[in-house]
């Protein structure tokens, strides 16, 4: 049976969203008609089921032709995740240089997730010249604006006093709002903070959520940290952490 969705359907891109959670297949088949018909936020979600392979085949160098298009049409998601196609060969071939260049665009535009990209090349210098100072700014741009994983980066400047004064008190408040953000990085800085100042029940509640949203490399590192830790009841979570990072695996 052939699906049909009529053009002031398609204009939604929550509406489009939600078909996804109800029926990938014909989510799909929806989102793909409304991107042909040019409705940009459809073609940035296009890319995105064809870069995951949801409700529809996965095809990164397509993905990558669909974020292009919707880029070109202003959609800053879809330049920040052209530009991620680039930084890690999704689609093409390894291309830091046009990497950051996408993010550098997303990032001018006011994109947290682009300054956040951005930010990390600089930072880095893969792709551009290093500059830890502009990456600082960027990444105080992006955490302004409520991005978890900046702000959690944000309150590391500030406290290991790169390229800037070192600042504990702002360090632990970026760390705090990470953290409450879900990032879980930030929550495990925030953890360290309050284990080291005696609040170790509040640190292992943060601890034990770090530890069911964090990536296998996060977790591989923070067994590595935990199991260093002085406090015998942190030191015990280390194992958790080893664990879920051999179920990951």
């Amino acid at each position: 049976m052939g699906f049909l969705l009529r053009r002031e359907e398609v204009l939604n891109v929550e509406q489009l969203q939600g078909m996804l959670d109800d029926s990938p297949v014909r989510a799909a088949q929806a989102i793909l008609i409304a991107a042909k018909e040019g409705v940009v936020d459809a073609q940035a979600l296009l890319g995105q089921i064809l870069l995951e392979g949801r409700g529809i085949a996965r095809d990164e160098a397509l993905a990558l032709r669909w974020f292009q298009i919707a880029a070109q049409g202003g959609h800053l998601m879809a330049r920040n995740m052209a530009g991620r196609c680039r930084e890690h060969g999704r689609g093409c071939a390894i291309d830091e240089t046009a990497a950051a260049r996408e993010y550098r665009l997303a990032a001018d535009a006011g994109l947290d997730w682009g300054q956040y990209n951005y930010a990390n090349l600089l930072a880095t210098g893969r792709g551009v010249a290093e500059n830890p100072q502009q990456a600082l700014a960027l990444y105080r741009q992006a955490a302004e604006q409520g991005h978890a994983k900046s702000m959690n980066l944000l309150g590391r400047y500030l406290e290991d006093a790169q390229v800037c004064p070192r600042d504990l008190e702002a360090a632990v408040e970026w760390y705090r709002r990470s953290a409450e953000a879900g990032d879980f990085r930030g929550q495990f800085s925030y953890a360290a903070v309050l284990a080291d100042r005696g609040q170790v029940e509040a640190a292992l509640a943060w601890l034990r959520k770090a530890l069911a949203g964090g990536n296998l490399k996060f977790l591989r590192t923070a067994h590595k940290a935990l199991a260093a830790a002085s406090d015998p009841q942190v030191r015990a979570l280390a194992e958790a952490y080893r664990q879920r990072a051999v179920s990951l695996s």
